[in-house]
């Protein structure tokens, strides 16, 4: 007898034994055949290596402007967000005061104002319908650190338009009181309460 021919004997009595114990029934004795030659069996495959996570980037910092002077150096203003518009011209005063710090954070403070004070400005801006600036006018000019007049004009351009003002009553205007401190920042006189 091959070893194919033992193999398939031992194949077909092992079969034959689990059907008879599946019955119910004894199976006779098993009858002692060599055993058949095992084959080993493939060694189990490698559990795949967990896949690491993407590592965080962090975001590009803001681009700087092109600086033409020290003080110009600053990342540029974020995208202005919906304005509701204002019901009295207190109250649009106030926004406008609000806008004016946030666009000029270098150049401003919310701080409490330290007297004495190295300039006090006072602007009258001319707003067109839509709160773009229309003119600005000086109506008080500092004895000292006249710069300063400069420096609230420039912030009050940076700062525009202040929104819309079709549904205030005319002339649209309205008045700042820009209080300078020694570091030549302003703080707006709306916001000082």
């Amino acid at each position: 007898m091959s070893c194919i021919d033992k193999f398939r004997f031992s194949l077909m009595f092992g079969l034959l034994a689990m059907v008879a114990g599946c019955g119910g029934r004894t199976a006779a004795p098993p009858v002692a055949t060599p055993a058949p030659a095992q084959v080993p069996a493939p060694a189990p495959a490698p559990a795949p290596a967990p896949t690491p996570a993407p590592a965080r980037v962090p975001p590009a910092p803001a681009p700087l402007r092109p600086a033409t002077s020290p003080a110009a150096a600053v990342p540029a203003p974020a995208p202005a967000a919906r304005v509701v518009p204002a019901r009295s011209w207190d109250e649009y005063r106030l926004l406008a005061a609000h806008k004016l710090v946030a666009a000029n954070p270098r150049g401003s403070y919310m701080g409490e104002v330290v007297q004495p004070l190295l300039a006090i400005p006072v602007l009258e801006i001319e707003l067109h319908a839509d709160g773009s600036v229309q003119a600005i006018k000086v109506l008080r000019q500092p004895s000292q650190a006249i710069d300063t007049v400069a420096l609230a004009t420039a912030a009050v351009r940076r700062a525009a338009p202040f929104g819309a003002v079709g549904h205030l009553p005319r002339p649209w205007r309205f008045t700042e009181v820009f209080l300078f401190n020694d570091e030549r920042q302003f703080k707006p006189r709306s916001l000082d309460n």
